[in-house]
């Protein structure tokens, strides 16, 4: 039987499912001369290259969206609602 091979691409997206070492790890995520998304050590797809610094601002963004969320920030629409009637108009 032929074996099946362990990385390469599929329809444009890169995929490797060799065992991760912690070399290839960190050289994956940190990779300073290439673009904002490399390839993924381990799985398909790509990640984040943290020697980018336009990686940095997408972790920013993602993470005080996250913190907004969790602080509860619907509080808000729930205090209107309850002070006004609400007027229905159907056709």
């Amino acid at each position: 039987m032929v074996d099946k091979p362990q990385s390469g691409e599929l329809f444009g997206v890169p995929y490797n499912f060799e065992r991760p070492s912690l070399k290839r790890l960190v050289s994956s995520y940190w990779q300073p001369g290439d673009g904002m998304l490399v390839e993924k050590p381990f799985g398909i797809g790509y990640t984040l290259n943290l020697a980018n610094w336009r990686a940095w601002v997408v972790l920013a963004v993602a993470g005080a969206m996250l913190y907004q969320e969790r602080r509860g920030g619907s509080d808000e629409f729930e205090s209107e609602a309850e002070d006004e009637p609400v007027e229905v108009v159907v056709d």
